[in-house]
């Protein structure tokens, strides 16, 4: 038995929910406890300044005790900093450490930074090979594992095509509300064009959409326990990006979520997103506005074909991207580490 003690960043954070909290069943099958260690003020600290000071230092201390535990434990699993872009109390778990990453933390902490974390760890492993080849530079031993998704929760809603009006849908925290932004003349346009259309925002605040029409928006507050069926009954999922440093470190989440729900989609090809769509024709990339437009537009003319490329995008996340698949390679890793002895 490997026991691992895992630092995540709160009990909502999708870094914790998708690439530490799922897969604790699963490894518990072969051989490794994971604990986990989830902080009750989070890794990130409050909008109000003020709020701050306070934050941190109740943070470190609840921290404390955490780092404590972990010399009860094989290995460390650090699931990113403990504190937004600094290193603190990461050199006072046990060793070995694994260090998982799926942003381009170096943006907002620096490259100082993220080598010292780096450094700190037997292993990093990375949600992308963009992440990876950015690491292989601070650490001698990186390896990849993409975001995994469960598709035995997330599944396609059987005889939903047909039977209701379209819904052009996005998925995300409000932190992403910039990306949406981005194309809402495209979404006015399609809108505009196709009067049966709603478009769905499911995030954790509602977001500010100026020039679209509040009653063609259907918003829908995020929550675990419906994640789920807010996508399955959508007609296309759209994945909007910029194209920079920080955005080709994200790990194509909520593209793979629509994708396991077999639903066809829209995506700026960045980064993860260009390789996720070179699997299979699961979709669409989409840079200008009348990329978004034509692209949209052609799946919601040709519903008999988007239900293909769905269908096609749900066989590559069983195929490449499944919590059970990536598992093992998740465990190789852990157990590999745990056989090292620190420095």
């Amino acid at each position: 038995m490997v026991r691992v003690a895992a630092y995540t960043g709160g009990v909502n954070t999708p870094a914790a929910r998708f690439r530490v909290r799922q897969y604790i069943p699963l490894l518990s099958e072969q051989g490794i406890r994971i604990r986990e260690f989830v902080p009750a003020f989070g890794t990130y600290p409050p909008r109000r300044k003020l709020l701050r000071p306070g934050w941190a230092v109740a943070s470190v201390l609840e921290r404390l005790g955490h780092v404590s535990c972990s010399y009860a434990y094989d290995l460390s699993l650090l699931q990113r900093e403990m504190l937004t872009t600094l290193v603190t109390l990461e050199p006072m778990t046990k060793a070995p450490r694994v260090l998982d990453v799926d942003d381009a933390i170096w943006v907002s902490g620096g490259e100082r930074f993220a080598s010292r974390l780096a450094s700190l760890c037997e292993t990093v492993i990375c949600g992308n090979e963009f992440l990876a080849d950015a690491f292989s530079g601070w650490s001698k031993c990186v390896t990849v594992l993409p975001t995994g998704i469960d598709t035995e929760r997330y599944l396609p809603e059987p005889g939903i095509y047909g039977r209701r009006r379209p819904i052009v849908g996005w998925s995300g925290t409000s932190s992403g509300h910039k990306y949406l932004r981005g194309i809402e003349d495209a979404l006015v346009a399609i809108l505009g064009k196709y009067p049966e259309v709603m478009l769905r925002i499911v995030s954790d605040v509602k977001p500010r959409l100026s020039k679209i029409p509040p009653e063609r928006v259907e918003f829908r507050h995020w929550s675990a326990d419906t994640e789920v069926a807010v996508l399955q009954d959508l007609t296309v999922g759209v994945m909007p990006l910029t194209d920079s440093i920080w955005e080709r470190g994200k790990c194509s989440l909520k593209m793979l979520a629509y994708m396991a729900c077999a639903i066809p989609v829209v995506v700026s090809p960045v980064g993860m997103n260009r390789e996720v769509l070179e699997c299979g024709p699961c979709g669409f990339g989409a840079g200008s506005s009348g990329e978004w437009i034509d692209a949209i537009g052609w799946l919601l003319e040709n519903p008999d074909k988007a239900i293909e490329m769905g269908r096609a995008g749900r066989r590559i996340v069983e195929g490449h991207y499944s919590t059970r698949m990536l598992a093992v390679r998740f465990a190789e890793v852990l157990t590999g580490v745990a056989r090292q002895r620190p420095g």
